[in-house]
């Protein structure tokens, strides 16, 4: 075991992205954080280090435990980062949130059809 790992090999190895080239695009977008500052994909992390994860519309916020560069089971994956108290009250808040109240359009990819735009016309009254 190293004492430091590249940004996006962990990602992928803690199992917040499928793929590596998902993690380092994300990286590279400036959707993950190293203690409170964008990083390059080749930027290496250690334990203790808080990363904020934007993906797919959750904001994670984390602190390092562990470092691995195989990605193992999601068990394994899950001793690896400790997400801090907040950030899980806010996931189960917006959680909450969306089961109450679904936004008509979130659910449209790109430019609505024709049909889609009657719907949303006919929601909003």
């Amino acid at each position: 075991m190293t004492d430091t790992i590249r940004i996006d090999k962990w990602l992928w190895a803690a199992r917040f992205f499928k793929t590596r080239t998902l993690a380092t695009n994300a990286v590279e977008l400036g959707r993950v954080l190293q203690n409170e500052q964008r990083v390059k994909p080749a930027h290496h992390i250690k334990p203790g280090d808080l990363l904020e994860i934007h993906h797919a519309e959750q904001i994670w916020v984390i602190q390092v435990i562990r470092l691995a560069d195989v990605r193992g089971s999601a068990s394994v994956a899950q001793t690896m980062y400790q997400e801090t108290a907040a950030s899980t009250e806010r996931r189960a808040q917006l959680a909450q949130d969306k089961k109450y109240f679904r936004e008509p359009s979130a659910a449209l990819n790109g430019r609505p059809t024709k049909r889609d735009r009657r719907l949303l016309d006919f929601s909003r009254g």
